[in-house]
């Protein structure tokens, strides 16, 4: 965590002081579409829009309709519209579609329920639609025509506005920082204020004030920037900065949200990027610590103790209500995602002070095995990383499940064609259910939009904490690539690239190049090995990209992530504590547009940047 000589230091004491002082009186929860996406047309939500169907056929019509995000799943009833009252004149029905994504519409008489006719849409929002269900000249021939009556509103509008704001405000602080860094510009405000100090002396007996003084910038920064590389915590702050707007709500836009199941979407990025960066800085922490002459032994504790720390804030956060009264265990969550980071953190940090060297130049550069060093170095924990890797192989394709197949990795509820209805997430919804008791984990999973599934699963169990320490450790092995070829950014760069390459094909292998029909499909709820090696690989890219304009070229000075990625604790905590309050939460003119939810999410994460940019001028910094 971000450090200084005139660090603040927040106890776990305080921040539950703060805790219960913040949730005893909430705003009201913002409103969100229902967990059904299609229903009886009263008036539209968000992501809906209205079909009207005319059906002039001498029988009931039952239409359903199946989501094309819902893998092997059972067509779902949408509404009945019975047969036409006569000859001619059709009965009409309105019904109320989900917007998100492309549907599949199924019309079958009843009760016979044949099959008339199935069409492939995508709706969108706000508009509407009619459909039009009737016999050509032959009787046993079905017409359905859709027809656009209203177009549907651009729901993407809003963000193609609040990227061109802020790309103006991005342009308008660049050009204020070219204007000030001209030697005229300077000249001018040094003279000026040289004049207003001249004047304060002489009209004070108190000679020079401190506080006036603008520190400067190695003042600013905390006593170990020395050793920090730029790039890290602007990596850190890049995913922590998403992260904040994705729990907000990301304007409602389900590709801010969390993938029902398979697949990935922004929201599925920004967790395993934090994870990975964490085990870039163990990497250079462990390391510094040892060469200033620290004892593992000694190390291993303050490990134990920021995990320990880590956990217990995780606990507070997620179960925020015990302010308002005794905290009963009944229903207690457990999992979190401060807690599989308390538990991945002490895992890598071990492994890596069991193996980490205390100097790096006494390497025999001519030896063959030098080139690849920070790899084969450090062969025992790979070792136990894979002995780990290999355990949760084990337990998710071996272990036996009740009611359920081997290796089931699917979600559950109406998907399989509802064969499985209770066995989401398989053995890691198994062994969590069964080791932390049903009501200790997530109540309302991501599956249950889609897939409607009623089993509690939680994305944060114990199984995926093994693949979290995989991806640590790969974040670790960046770091390693840092020390051993400290300033040789060309050989930084081409192995971080590599990394990437290996870890991106093993991706393309476990998953097919397909989302639902590789051997191994990505998912964030499970944690699945796939998942781990395509966000590692990103991870790999994207660190090579910023430690490029970052810290090799320094087109980039980070800002205006760089800020929270140097006191990532204390803004996620802070963004989880005060999440329903105002200025991050308002009531809404119109709970239903995206534009508004919008403003507000991104009104609320630049204020959490504005906090730790403030922070930091202050040499504010949160040390677990």
């Amino acid at each position: 965590m971000a450090q200084s000589t005139g660090e603040t230091r927040l106890y776990i004491s305080a921040v539950t002081v703060l805790i219960c002082a913040m949730s005893i009186v909430p705003l009201s929860a913002v409103l969100t579409p229902a967990s059904h996406p299609h229903r009886k047309s009263s008036s539209l939500k968000m992501d809906e829009a209205t079909l009207t169907v005319s059906n002039e056929l001498e029988s009931d019509m039952v239409v359903s309709w199946l989501s094309d995000h819902c893998y092997q799943c059972l067509f779902q009833p949408l509404g009945v519209v019975p047969a036409g009252p006569k000859a001619g004149q059709p009965s009409v029905v309105d019904l109320t579609v989900g917007t998100q994504h492309p549907i599949t519409l199924q019309l079958n008489s009843s009760p016979v329920n044949l099959e008339q006719c199935r069409l492939h849409f995508h709706f969108g929002e706000h508009g509407k639609y009619s459909l039009w269900v009737k016999n050509l000249n032959n009787p046993s021939e079905v017409n359905c025509t859709l027809v656009t009556e209203t177009e549907p509103a651009n729901s993407y509008l809003p963000i193609l506005f609040a990227f061109l704001g802020y790309i103006g405000l991005f342009m308008l602080a660049a050009i204020a920082n070219t204007i000030m860094g001209l030697e005229v510009v300077k000249t001018h405000f040094m003279r000026w204020g040289s004049a207003m100090e001249t004047d304060r002396l002489i009209n004070s007996e108190l000679g020079p004030s401190s506080s006036l003084i603008e520190p400067s910038v190695e003042a600013i920064m905390p006593a170990t920037a020395g050793r920090r590389l730029r790039s890290l915590d602007t990596f850190r702050g890049l995913s922590l900065v998403i992260m904040i707007f994705v729990n907000y709500g990301g304007g409602r836009y389900w590709f801010f949200k969390h993938e029902s199941w398979n697949g990935l979407t922004v929201a599925d990025l920004v967790f395993p990027w934090f994870v990975f960066i964490m085990g870039t800085s163990i990497a250079l922490s462990v390391s510094g610590s040892l060469r200033r002459g620290a004892f593992r032994s000694q190390l291993l504790g303050k490990c134990l103790w920021r995990s320990t720390q880590l956990f217990v804030i995780g606990l507070f956060i997620i179960n925020p209500n015990y302010c308002q009264g005794p905290l009963s265990w009944e229903n207690l969550r457990i999992p979190g995602v401060l807690q599989r980071l308390a538990f991945t953190y002490f895992v890598v940090a071990s492994l890596d002070l069991l193996v980490a060297r205390v100097r790096l130049d006494n390497l025999p550069m001519d030896a063959w095995w030098y080139p690849v060093c920070d790899f084969l170095l450090y062969w025992p924990a790979w070792l136990c990383v894979i002995i780990l890797e290999v355990l949760w192989l084990c337990l998710t394709f071996l272990l036996p499940v009740p009611a359920c197949p081997n290796g089931y990795l699917g979600p559950g509820g109406i998907g399989d064609f509802g064969q499985y209805p209770k066995c989401t997430g398989g053995a890691a919804g198994f062994i969590d259910r069964w080791l932390l008791g049903q009501s200790h984990i997530y109540q309302t999973p991501s599956s249950r939009v889609i897939y409607q599934t009623t089993v509690p699963y939680d994305p944060e169990g114990v199984l995926g904490s093994i693949n979290s320490i995989l991806m640590a450790f790969l974040g670790l092995q960046a770091g390693k690539i840092l020390l051993h070829y400290r300033d040789l950014h060309n050989r930084i760069m081409s192995r971080f690239l590599i990394w990437g390459l290996i870890l991106g094909v093993l991706s393309a292998i476990l998953t097919k190049c397909s989302r639902d029909h590789g051997f191994i499909p990505i998912n964030k709820n499970l944690w699945s090995l796939s998942y781990v090696t395509t966000l590692s690989c990103f991870a790999f890219i994207a660190l090579a990209l910023v430690y490029y304009f970052v810290d090799v070229k320094r087109w980039w000075s980070g800002a205006p992530f760089f800020y929270p990625g140097m006191n990532s604790i204390l803004v996620y905590v802070g963004h989880e504590v005060f999440e329903n309050y105002f200025p991050f939460r308002w009531k809404m003119a119109n709970s239903q547009a995206h534009a508004e939810h919008l403003a507000q999410n991104l009104l609320a994460t630049s204020i959490w940047v504005l906090i730790s940019y403030i922070l930091y001028r202050k040499k504010i910094f949160w040390k677990i």
